[in-house]
């Protein structure tokens, strides 16, 4: 079993929203996946709360009762989880980055957002995991994301080679429990999501039932036609 902890000390990271949108690629990929969600606003408990399907399964959860729910996950044979941490630098980030295999730090390309990294980056160190740094709501146009993405690797920092840009695709699935590929699997919102998720199981050396992958994929592209009628 793989365990992702998704970390920011910044409001605002989307950090919900990567988790999410990882969790469901994973379920396509037939890995069977739960989402802890540790952050006090249960962001993501609210949004599977909306979902029509069961899975991932969503548990929202304390600090206290993370290495209790990590050993639960593994008897019944989870084989990824993703902390979905809250946005401080307490006690609850600390548990879910020393529980993790890797960490992954969503950010977005401003001057504020990078400059708060640093606190996240000193739990990684402390927690002697590897830690990697997600842009997120990369502007479509322009180059401050591959600017920003410079300047980080400049600096000795690790940072996710696929970014995330700032897609309407992204912030409108998630008002009805959807992800962005479940919602228009051809958008390229979907796309970016498939790239990063195939990023961490290069990073993480995860194995995939790709058969059931295609499936499903064409199952969701099989639906959005239907929606938009063709």
């Amino acid at each position: 079993m793989k365990t992702i902890a998704i970390i920011s000390q910044k409001g605002g990271a989307g950090k919900t929203t990567v988790a999410v949108h990882l969790a469901v690629a994973a379920e396509l990929h037939n890995l069977k996946t739960a989402v802890f969600d540790l952050d006090p606003q249960a962001s993501a408990a609210s949004w599977a709360d909306k979902r029509k399907n069961t899975e991932p399964v969503v548990i929202s959860a304390q600090a206290a009762r993370l290495s209790n729910l990590l050993e639960q996950a593994a008897t019944q044979s989870a084989d990824l989880v993703i902390i979905d941490s809250a946005p401080n630098a307490d006690s609850a980030s600390l548990a879910a980055a020393r529980a993790a295999d890797l960490i992954l730090i969503p950010c977005r390309p401003a001057a504020f957002d990078l400059n708060a990294i640093g606190t996240t980056l000193n739990l990684a160190t402390v927690a002697n995991k590897p830690a990697y740094v997600l842009l997120n709501a990369v502007p479509p146009h322009g180059r401050i994301g591959e600017e920003a993405k410079i300047a980080l690797k400049d600096g000795g920092i690790n940072v996710v080679d696929p970014v995330l840009h700032y897609l309407v695709a992204f912030s409108h699935a998630v008002n009805d429990g959807r992800t962005a590929q479940e919602y228009d699997p051809k958008s390229k919102a979907a796309n970016e999501i498939v790239n990063l998720f195939h990023w961490l199981l290069k990073e993480e050396n995860m194995q995939t039932n790709m058969k059931k992958y295609t499936q499903a994929n064409m199952i969701l592209n099989t639906k959005a036609r239907k929606l938009v009628g063709d």
